[in-house]
């Protein structure tokens, strides 16, 4: 298992104490940014006591490895300010099983039709959802953020509407949305990653969820032969920050099929005109938001009959 359980010694941490929309800000962020066995993300409500603390929580990083203190709180003030990239403050403390702990206190998920739990969780699922089981050591990857929450709310959504044929999930880290895609959709899936660790942890937790037809693949961007000879695709997710989204942009929009939908997330609320503006050609048929996130759902037009059977002709016959 890639995960932080297996340090020996003592662990550094980075701690946070503020409001819960800040906390989850900066713990989304900061999970972004690692890899998935580089780093273990626990959120915590400590406001629940005396009123004169309701509202206050607290957001602890565990780092495999010593944290860059400067870098870190360049990143706290993108998504909190530079009061709360001030209060952050570094610990060093005793071994443990910070993986364990971090998700201990994470309960199911709800995103539409699909629940993310972890596997203390598992008889907890409704016969008529679809359950994903997620053991990982970064909360957003179970889940448990505005990010992924918007992506698999815009899924479901979308399978109301018809099924997409070819799918892509770029940065997939712990394989969320290419499972609940495949699952969802009974599709194959193309799952990338520029972090060679988090392709490894999604294969196993497609083979924990029995998900089938999801080839993942470690890929800088979109520009591999095998996502091209895949392409056209009928929808795209790129739950991704806002500038590698941005850089993205005209590569992703060279493998979209006509009438083909983009999910793109990883987006704080005052960034959403931003990437729109990158992805300007497309028309936005929903927005998201969820603790301070967007999740934008954007939709090239449908050509004419004889120019789409000549873009589909070309793909199928190279």
């Amino acid at each position: 298992m890639n995960s932080l359980d297996s340090i020996a010694g003592e662990t550094r941490t980075a701690v946070l104490e503020t409001d819960e929309l800040s906390a989850r800000r900066v713990g989304d962020l900061l999970a972004e940014s690692f890899a998935p066995d580089e780093i273990a993300v626990s959120l915590v409500d400590t406001g629940q006591g005396a009123p004169t603390e309701r509202g206050r929580w607290r957001v602890t990083i565990f780092f495999r490895n010593d944290p860059d203190e400067a870098a870190l709180r360049e990143l706290t003030a993108i998504v909190a300010g530079s009061d709360a990239a001030k209060a952050l403050r570094f610990e060093t403390v005793a071994a443990k099983d910070w993986v364990r702990e971090s998700l201990a206190g994470l309960k199911p998920v709800t995103a539409g039709r699909f629940v993310i739990h972890g596997t203390h969780d598992r008889d907890a699922v409704a016969s008529n959802r679809i359950g994903i089981e997620i053991e990982a050591a970064l909360a957003f990857g179970t889940g448990h953020h505005g990010t992924t929450r918007g992506c698999l709310v815009a899924l479901d959504d979308i399978c109301r509407s018809g099924a997409p044929r070819r799918i892509l999930d770029v940065g997939t880290g712990t394989g969320v949305l290419a499972i609940a895609a495949a699952r969802a959709l009974r599709r194959d899936v193309v799952a990338t990653d520029i972090d060679v660790a988090s392709v490894q942890v999604a294969r196993g937790n497609a083979r924990l969820n029995r998900a089938t037809g999801i080839m993942f693949m470690h890929a800088n961007g979109v520009m591999a032969p095998a996502i091209h000879a895949r392409a056209p695709f009928d929808l795209v997710f790129a739950n991704i920050l806002l500038g590698p989204l941005k850089r993205l942009a005209a590569p992703i929009l060279g493998i979209l099929a006509p009438g083909g939908r983009i999910v793109l997330s990883g987006i704080l609320n005052a960034q959403a005109n931003a990437a729109l503006a990158a992805y300007r050609p497309l028309q936005l048929e929903r927005r998201t938001t969820l603790d301070g996130w967007t999740t934008l759902v954007l939709r090239r037009k449908q050509l004419s009959g004889t120019r789409s059977a000549d873009i589909a002709h070309r793909h199928s016959h190279p």
